[in-house]
């Protein structure tokens, strides 16, 4: 890494060690500004800031990778453990439109301790020249327990299903082929409250999910939007959603009457299909199944797609949200057009939902999650939770409005 640094960019020393056995994550973080991302129990948990970097408009995610890779250039680095997440990292999260109001950002925690593969690590990271103390990481007790209501927002019940027939009138009328409509649940946490509280509940209630909390954006996401190590890239695309049975053989049967469902395969589709033609610019070899498979989480069934291949043109993690950002899973199809629906048909700024949520490295790779069963808390306490569905040509507004309440149960469950 280079000795001279642009004057803007502060010089980062990073200091990565091993460590002995890390049995939970989620208790060394900060209760009120939680940074964390976990699935099966791995992964990374931030305390402080050691860098803020914040982003705007269509060129964000870009603009982050150009002002990721000059704080990499500055950075000082000393990482033994050479493990995905081990070294100078930073969490981030992403507004889903261009003009959210909601803050883009990518943080360097001051202190981050991960486990990964059987091996554990705390890296510390400094700003050259800083005296200020380092944060100490050691396990607290929960805080007291709390439940709160969750409620509409600005969407009722019966303004999502008139949005839902007034986006099928558009595809009947062949405006468009697909298209994600969300609504919202509001709510407001007791003082004092403990984040750490719900992103256990998910931890442990998702555990095939990605845990995350960035920037007070909070959720357990089943959806990776891509993965990059050591110039290979994945992804898995959902879309098309049924509710789990009540017993063992009503289960078998929402799981095979999705995988046959023409409506449900469409709407899947369309999200295979702007994967592949987002990614196969980055890369020659490309590989998915040629039929979805059902991918079973404790309160719902997807269809799932996984996307394989070998990067060709060098990209990083960050190039590639932004190359795939929106998907057909999030937007629709075609994505201009579903951008503009969703504009007219949606009464809110969706925020971070439905946008990357994951972390960098200092090589590029990285971990990206569509931020889905997520929602955001904000410095007074004000909670708001999003959920959405694809709507297609045969979409029912009833059964789209019912979706939405399964999707919005992981986010209701752990707050409520």
């Amino acid at each position: 890494m280079s000795d001279s640094a642009p004057p803007t960019v502060p010089r980062l020393v990073v200091e990565t060690h091993p460590v002995d056995d890390v049995k939970l994550l989620i208790p060394l973080i900060d209760p009120r500004h939680p940074l964390v991302w976990l699935r099966k129990g791995q992964g990374m948990a931030g305390i402080g800031e050691a860098l803020r970097l914040e982003f705007g408009g269509a060129g964000r995610m870009l603009d982050a990778c150009a002002a990721w890779k000059d704080v990499v250039a500055a950075a000082r680095v000393t990482d033994p453990v050479k493990l995905p997440g081990s070294g100078l990292i930073a969490f981030g999260t992403f507004a889903f439109a261009d003009d959210s109001a909601a803050t883009s950002t990518l943080i360097v925690p001051r202190v981050i301790i991960g486990k990964r593969e059987g091996r554990f690590w705390v890296t510390k990271v400094r700003v050259e020249g800083s005296d200020e103390p380092m944060p100490t990481a050691i396990s607290r007790p929960l805080g007291p327990e709390y439940r709160l209501t969750l409620l509409p927002g600005e969407v009722s019940a019966d303004g999502f299903r008139a949005s839902v027939d007034a986006a099928v009138d558009r595809i009947s009328a062949q405006e468009l082929d697909k298209v994600v409509l969300a609504r919202d649940l509001v709510g407001h946490l007791p003082a004092g409250a403990d984040l750490r509280r719900p992103l256990t509940d998910l931890a442990l209630g998702y555990p095939d999910c990605w845990t995350y909390a960035v920037d007070g954006f909070v959720g357990s996401s089943p959806e990776t939007l891509v993965r990059v190590s050591h110039g290979t890239v994945s992804a898995r695309v959902l879309a098309g959603t049924t509710a789990r049975g009540a017993d063992a053989q009503a289960d078998h049967d929402q799981a095979v009457a999705l995988a046959t469902s023409p409506k449900d395969l469409d709407e899947h589709g369309f999200a295979v299909t702007s994967v592949l033609a987002a990614l196969r610019p980055h890369s020659r070899s490309l590989t998915t199944s040629e039929v979805p498979f059902t991918l079973k989480l404790p309160n719902l069934w997807h269809l799932a797609s996984d996307v394989e291949g070998v990067l060709s043109d060098g990209s990083t993690s960050l190039d590639l949200i932004a190359a795939l950002h929106p998907t057909a899973a999030v937007a629709g199809t075609p994505t201009e057009t579903a951008l503009r629906v969703i504009r007219e048909l949606e009464p809110f700024d969706r925020g971070r939902y439905a946008g990357p949520v994951g972390w960098v490295g200092a090589d590029g790779d990285g971990e990206w999650a569509v931020a889905l069963r997520s929602a955001q808390v904000d410095e007074a306490g004000d909670i708001t939770a999003y959920a959405g569905c694809g709507i297609v040509a045969d979409s029912d507004a009833e059964r789209e409005y019912l979706e939405t309440k399964m999707k919005f149960r992981p986010i209701v469950e752990a707050f409520g």
